[in-house]
Parts: C-alpha cells; sequence; structure tokens
C-alpha cells in the first residue's frame, strides 16, 4: 500500500499561518477555533538565551490510526490505495453523542469539531487536489516552502527518514506518517 504523508521543515517555517489560513479558506472552515493545519509556537530559554520555533502539523494519517479503532460507528476510514484517513459525516455521531472519542484517542489532536454541526471533521489530505495531480493547498500556499506532501517512500528519497521536531512526540505504535527538519535550537 502506498502511504501518503507530510514533509515539514522547521527551520524555514516563521509562524506567518499561510498553510492555516489557506486551509480554511479552500474547505469553507469558518473563522473560530476548527484548524485542519495548525501552527504551534515552541519557546524556549530565558532572556537572554531564548529560541522560537513553529510546528506546523495536521492529521498526520498515521499508518495505525489510532481515531479509527476509537470511533464507535466506523466513521473514520483509511484508504487502502494512499493510507490517506477520512470521515464520513454521515456515520460520525458528533462531539456530544460519543464523547469525541476519536480526540481523546487522537494524541496529535487532529480531530477537530464543527461549530456547524458538531461532527468530526479533520484534515483529508486535499485527496481530492491529489487525484488531480495537484499539490495540497497547504503546500501550495506556503511562501518559505516549508511543507511538501508524497509518498512516504518519496518524501524519504527527498528529505531522509527524522521524525524528531521541536515541540512533537513520535509515536513508533501509530507511526503518523510525517518527516521533518529539525530546527536545532
Amino acid at each position: 500500500m502506498k502511504q501518503m504523508g507530510f514533509y515539514f521543515d522547521q527551520t524555514r517555517c516563521t509562524g506567518c499561518y499561510t498553510c492555516s489560513v489557506a486551509c480554511k479558506d479552500w474547505n469553507d472552515i469558518d473563522a473560530g477555533p476548527e484548524n485542519w493545519m495548525r501552527i504551534i509556537a515552541n519557546e524556549k530559554g530565558k532572556f537572554p538565551n531564548i529560541s522560537l520555533s513553529y510546528l506546523a502539523i495536521a492529521c498526520n494519517h498515521c499508518a495505525d490510526p489510532p481515531c479509527i479503532k476509537a470511533c464507535p460507528t466506523n466513521a473514520i476510514t483509511k484508504r487502502d490505495s494512499n493510507g490517506i484517513v477520512l470521515v464520513d459525516q454521515e456515520k460520525c455521531l458528533g462531539k456530544s453523542e460519543c464523547g469525541a472519542k476519536c480526540l481523546k484517542a487522537c494524541p496529535y489532536k487532529a480531530p477537530q469539531f464543527s461549530s456547524e454541526n458538531a461532527k468530526m471533521h479533520k484534515c483529508h489530505l486535499c485527496f481530492d487536489r491529489l487525484e488531480q495531480g495537484q499539490q495540497t493547498i497547504c503546500v501550495e500556499a506556503c511562501p518559505m516552502y516549508a511543507l511538501d506532501v508524497d509518498t512516504i517512500e518519496e518524501l524519504h528519497k527527498k528529505y531522509g527518514t527524522n521524525t524528531e521536531a521541536d515541540g512533537f512526540h513520535y509515536s513508533e505504535k501509530i507511526r503518523p506518517s510525517i518527516i521533518f527538519k529539525k530546527r536545532n535550537t
């Protein structure tokens, strides 16, 4: 099975939020807390020895996604063709009905609950764009070229196999499909 994934270059990201805004705009996500692509600022140290790095993170389309196992209605599935994890809105019970089990199971807080219908949404890796031979909207929008999306095999060839970054904990059990160029702080 081919597995799609993210590459994130932490040395290039300036925390501009362009990827996040582009994602919200492309997917018609209302202003507010729902963000499929999140930017996390990592501050370390004390003056005068301080550092700041950013972590852009969405759904990592894990090799063994815990959200799938946690969903009581099988609303979350993983595509055999490319490993993209998708949510069937018709099957999702919503946050209040199931208690957000998928969110509690995900160590990366990828599941987001819509204020519109309280059902789970998340990054779907712009699968519709990928199927048309286009790049994901977050990658296309990033002015610093800090993001890439491809098969994990191709990402390994291009960027190596590093799974460490400031503010990120890699889980060997679920194997998130993400590779990093870590910022040295």
